[in-house]
């Protein structure tokens, strides 16, 4: 479970850092900040989240985290799939995005299942 722990740990902090970029984009292009504040706030969160677990509590606490961290990750899928029907962001970086998104919760549920078992 180790090797997938700093996995999580790196491509989440990873996918935050594209996520901050692509909020200056939209911003910087006049959308209207709400969805990219919403892409913001749960992009980052997923990372923000895996990094608490670090100092998890108990293997509970863990495991919430780790939870949170995917019910994030969903929502993001669902704000990228709302940027990129709305015509603000294009097919590559769509797919792009959306393959990160794919890899992180793959990962997560990957993890949760290690941990539950």
């Amino acid at each position: 479970m180790e090797e997938r722990y700093n996995k999580i740990l790196d491509i989440s902090f990873t996918f935050g850092v594209r996520i901050v970029k692509l909020f200056q984009y939209l911003i910087d292009n006049k959308v209207n900040p709400a969805i990219p504040t919403q892409v913001l706030r749960s992009g980052t969160s997923i990372g923000a989240n895996v990094n608490e677990s670090v100092y998890a509590q108990s293997k509970k606490d863990f495991i919430t985290k780790m939870h949170i961290a995917l019910k994030e990750a969903n929502e993001t899928k669902y704000w990228l799939r709302i940027l990129h029907a709305s015509g603000y962001i294009n097919d590559r970086e769509f797919d792009s995005l959306l393959s990160d998104n794919k890899n992180i919760i793959g990962t997560l549920v990957n993890i949760l299942k290690a941990a539950k078992s």
